[in-house]
């Protein structure tokens, strides 16, 4: 039934509910001790590679004289040491408990109708959809980013108390574009994410990945945005107590790219976000003006008693997990 007095609240946030920390590298050697991965400069000179003018390109001794320029950078690195083959990523994870009542509302009766909502999507369909695609993104390694591509094997192990480990041998068997997985190492970790998410315990793992890299390679930590512009390297690696890291918001977006759902046809799946973004591609795959926007399944569902399709229930559930501030602006 419709609810035409009702309108969007103009202060509306959630807080999200998963609370990832960095990530820390260290290398391992042949006795199973571990030791830091340091981040360390290097000065290099390049080559001329980028684009030029046609005035340039097209004229030998221009483009002669264009390449005889130094290219003089320095760059932050990380590599294992020589005798060392192993890296080692360290994480935890606590999952707070989704309850569907924003943080923050300065509407009461908007409030109600939204936990009516929310409670009533956990009620018929719980959270396991959606725990366990966290769950498969966790074990599959997609949160190592490019070290998953260079690395020949990776162990993954999440442990839960002292005493329960979930383990697998080679994240790298599973397939980042498929949820399908129902192996016992899934449905445990897709366990303790649910329990964690309905409130049924406090939750909080703890996540290693061994990856086997090569003598001397270079492995890959966050790289700072660095907004100075006297800054005087190109490239600034994320170091945390003069170690090698990987900030929690990569490790989060990692987590949560989980939607299939964007489209009918889908390649990959891409990172839950109000409007679909995947900046690395440069588009946003959930356009307002095809109502497959978060804001539109989400006014649509609350405001006029329009419930969306299960997989698109799904996500705008993914996104009030992933937190933000959705109010709607008093000027308009």
């Amino acid at each position: 039934m419709a609810k035409d007095k009702l309108i969007t609240a103009t202060v509306l946030a959630f807080e999200r509910n998963f609370d990832v920390s960095d990530a820390v590298f260290t290398q391992k050697n042949s006795e199973n001790l571990l030791f830091p991965v340091q981040v360390r400069e290097k000065s290099v000179r390049g080559t001329i590679s980028n684009r030029l003018k046609n005035a340039i390109s097209n004229d030998p001794a221009k483009l002669d004289a264009e390449t005889q320029k130094p290219n003089l950078q320095t760059v932050d690195v990380a590599m294992l040491d020589n005798d060392k083959t192993e890296l080692v990523v360290k994480w935890s994870c606590k999952v707070l408990p989704f309850t569907g009542k924003p943080s923050i509302c300065n509407d009461m009766d908007y409030q109600e109708d939204l936990v009516k909502i929310t409670q009533s999507y956990v009620k018929e369909h719980g959270v396991k959809e959606l725990a366990k695609r966290y769950a498969i993104n966790i074990l599959n390694g997609r949160w190592l980013w490019r070290n998953r591509m260079a690395a020949e094997q990776i162990r993954i192990s999440i442990t839960h108390d002292s005493d329960k480990t979930i383990e697998v041998k080679d994240a790298k068997n599973y397939h980042l574009n498929l949820f399908d997985y129902n192996d016992p190492e899934v449905t445990q970790l897709t366990a303790l994410i649910e329990k964690g998410l309905l409130g049924q315990a406090f939750m909080i793992f703890n996540v290693e990945a061994e990856l086997k890299m090569g003598f001397g390679q270079e492995v890959y930590p966050s790289q700072e945005l660095i907004l100075d512009t006297g800054k005087t390297k190109s490239k600034v690696l994320y170091e945390k107590n003069g170690q090698a890291a990987m900030h929690s918001q990569k490790i989060s977006n990692a987590i949560r790219t989980i939607d299939t759902w964007y489209d009918e046809n889908v390649a990959f799946p891409i990172a839950i976000e109000p409007y679909g973004a995947v900046t690395t591609l440069g588009h946003a795959f959930r356009q307002p003006k095809q109502k497959k926007d978060f804001y539109n399944l989400f006014d649509n569902w609350v405001l006029k008693g329009e419930k969306p399709a299960v997989e698109q229930q799904h996500y705008v559930i993914g996104v009030l997990i992933r937190g933000g501030v959705f109010g709607a602006s008093g000027k308009e």
